[in-house]
């Protein structure tokens, strides 16, 4: 992918909402989801942000606009269309959308105010792979654990993952059940079943896959951009009393199928390109293998976005005061990058379908404030981190939601945002 007419920073909307600076959804961005009515019996159909509307794209292929397989209840018929129709759907509804556009009087029945909608997930996901491609939060849960051999001896050679749970993903915003497991607290001699007591959020980008691979056939490393349509918000939601008790020796397991968050847009791979930043491997660490690296990888593979988690309490609610962040990183720390991720899913044989989700595991910063997770910011509970309005927190509380933002800015650029994914922990079941 390359710059082309659609990242002009100069462009404005006929829709002037998108026009508001500071906005997520300038006519730069164009992102797609999957929508009704909030309350009604409407079919769920594919939509696109557009400043605080949304493009009904049933609807504009209804009134003669051609929006391909985009406006179907789930978007895996784009998604495995490719990158050509992809960024030809972008391209016409960028020239239908800017202003002046003679699409205009055709186009603006086919509004639906953002806040009149409620979302359904983008597409039917088939299978979920959560990576850790964070060596800041690798390092930093290590050392909570392992102080002294932090870093798995894998971790510099390739992208870590497990697979998920994708029956228990939901869309935001999102109520969230606090799970049930067994967890053994230090110094018992066996373990008892309960709530857990050390709920965390993560906060992580999800990538959508498009066309998959034939299983056997693994997808190069210069194609697998090819291979994704777009990023979104996820919060993998983490049980850690059930993760310390569970994890070995195969890993996360109920402490990870319970709930995941994702926003409801998914921001498409062309929409930040402008946003591309050099990878970089400290020189002292081990280099990619050759499956895993390429020039293009070392020259762009980083996307430098802005990435932040939120915290309401119920009294802050109550109260009125809005959420208190607790943390800001970016996206381009990542030790692993999106193509690395395809290139080492499938290098197996391992066959991706239109619809998978990957997630990038939880991205933190190399100063401890911009951790992705209370694990780290409080030490493992250990130093509970003071809110704003003196509350503390070691892990979450019945009532806190959680709310993870993102966004790219840079000079000579528009600035585009994510939206948000939120979730809101409700008390275990008795």
């Amino acid at each position: 992918m390359s710059l082309n007419e659609t990242h002009d920073p100069v462009l404005t909307s006929w829709v002037e909402s998108a026009n508001t600076p500071g906005g997520d959804f300038p006519i730069q961005n164009l992102p797609f989801g999957v929508f009704r009515r909030a309350g009604s019996a409407e079919r769920f159909r594919g939509g696109v942000a557009i400043g605080d509307h949304i493009l009904d794209l049933a609807a504009a292929r209804q009134a003669g606009f051609d929006t391909a397989a985009s406006s179907a209840p789930a978007l895996n018929e784009l998604l495995a269309a490719g990158p050509p129709a992809w960024s030809a759907l972008r391209i016409a509804l960028s020239r239908a959308l800017r202003r002046g556009a003679s699409e205009q009087a055709t186009l603006q029945p086919c509004l639906v105010p953002q806040r009149q909608a409620e979302y359904s997930l983008p597409a039917r996901i088939g299978d979920y792979t959560d990576f850790y491609t964070s060596i800041h939060h690798a390092t930093a849960v290590g050392r909570l654990l392992r102080p002294d051999n932090p870093l798995p001896p894998n971790y510099k050679w390739m992208p870590i993952a497990y697979h998920g749970r994708s029956s228990s993903i939901a869309v935001s915003p999102h109520a969230v059940r606090r799970p049930i497991g067994q967890r053994l607290v230090q110094g018992a001699a066996a373990p008892t079943v309960g709530p857990s007591q050390r709920l965390d959020y993560e906060l992580e980008l999800g990538v959508l896959i498009g066309p998959g691979n034939v299983q056997g056939a693994r997808i190069d490393i210069v194609e697998a951009e090819a291979h994704a349509f777009g990023l979104c918000l996820l919060n993998d939601w983490s049980a850690r009393d059930l993760q310390a008790w569970e994890y070995q020796p195969l890993g996360p397991f109920l402490a990870k199928n319970f709930a995941t968050t994702i926003s409801p847009w998914i921001v498409t791979l062309e929409a930040l390109e402008p946003y591309r930043v050099a990878w970089e491997r400290p020189p002292a660490d081990p280099q990619p293998l050759a499956y895993l690296d390429c020039p293009a990888v070392r020259r762009r593979g980083a996307i430098d976005i802005q990435l932040e988690a939120y915290i309401e309490s119920e009294a802050m609610r109550r109260a009125g005061s809005g959420p208190c962040r607790l943390s800001r990183t970016s996206y381009r720390h990542a030790y692993w990058t999106v193509a690395q991720m395809i290139a080492h899913h499938t290098v197996s044989g391992c066959n991706l379908q239109p619809g998978d989700l990957l997630a990038t595991g939880t991205q933190s910063g190399p100063l401890p404030e911009e951790a992705g997770s209370l694990l780290e910011l409080s030490r493992g509970g250990r130093e509970p981190v003071r809110l704003s309005n003196g509350e503390t927190r070691g892990f979450l509380h019945d009532g806190d939601a959680v709310i993870l933002r993102a966004w790219c800015e840079r000079p000579g650029a528009a600035r585009i945002g994510f939206g948000e994914a939120a979730g809101r922990v409700l008390p275990a079941l008795a």
